[in-house]
């Protein structure tokens, strides 16, 4: 088993889905946690308890990503509670689906980019400027932003420029030995838009039917690869872009 012990993780957007997945995860191989929420408390205090409950040592940030100040403050709480920040997962987003590229109004493209594509950015930025030497930094990205999908056009596009942040930064700072790599999930069931069973029910059946092992992602399977980027056994693993979607075409 990997070993995350005097590691100390930071994850956006961990109050449920694929950042408490991670967090917990993280915990149980012995990192200690900085969970991160915008508006949900009860769940972030529920992920709080589950890791407490492993011994772990965790503390929760109410900040919204969209706002740098909020960003700023994230990370300076995580470094005077515990002195160092050694993983960054940029996890917090927004999802919209189904709206066609000329139903897209002003206010709900800055609202995604705004989140997506700002708050992954200088949640990177404040990763690189405090990350200790041989960190990682870890952006959860989409599969749309592979696979076009109708109806995504603002979404994808949201989630695209910090997959490019993604090859930059992972040039300007490798010589500290910190990798920079990204996560490109599947549609993940039981997250996101797909948190509620019967959610998107022709959207599910045409995801479930694009991939040939014929499911959806499960939070664990984005777990396992963050596990892994965040590992000694991924040091020279930098710059990557890992598809987690079972070989689906969309």
């Amino acid at each position: 088993m990997n070993s995350l012990k005097n590691k100390v993780a930071i994850i956006t957007g961990s109050a449920r889905g694929l950042g408490k997945a991670i967090a917990e995860r993280y915990a149980a191989l012995g990192a200690d946690i900085v969970l991160n929420y915008s508006r949900d408390k009860a769940s972030t205090d529920e992920v709080k308890g589950n890791i407490q409950a492993m011994g772990a040592r965790v503390i929760s940030v109410q900040a919204d990503v969209s706002k740098v100040e909020n960003i700023e403050r994230l990370f300076n709480e995580a470094i005077n509670t515990f002195g160092k920040v050694d993983i960054v997962v940029a996890n917090a987003g927004m999802e919209m689906v189904e709206t066609p590229v000329i139903e897209f109004t002003e206010e709900q493209f800055d609202k995604l980019f705004s989140i997506n594509t700002k708050g992954a950015y200088f949640t990177m930025q404040q990763a690189a400027k405090h990350i200790e030497n041989n960190g990682r930094i870890i952006y959860i990205a989409s599969s749309t932003t592979v696979f076009p999908v109708p109806g995504m056009a603002v979404y994808g596009g949201s989630k695209t420029t910090p997959r490019y942040m993604v090859d930059i930064l992972s040039k300007e700072i490798g010589h500290k030995g910190v990798t920079v790599n990204s996560i490109i999930p599947f549609a993940v069931d039981h997250s996101g838009i797909f948190s509620e069973e019967n959610s998107y029910p022709e959207l599910r059946k045409s995801l479930i039917e694009s991939c040939p092992m014929k499911r959806l992602a499960e939070v664990e399977d984005v777990a396992n690869v963050a596990e892994f980027f965040a590992s000694d056994m991924s040091s020279f693993v930098n710059g990557q872009h890992l598809l987690v979607n079972g070989g689906a075409t969309q």
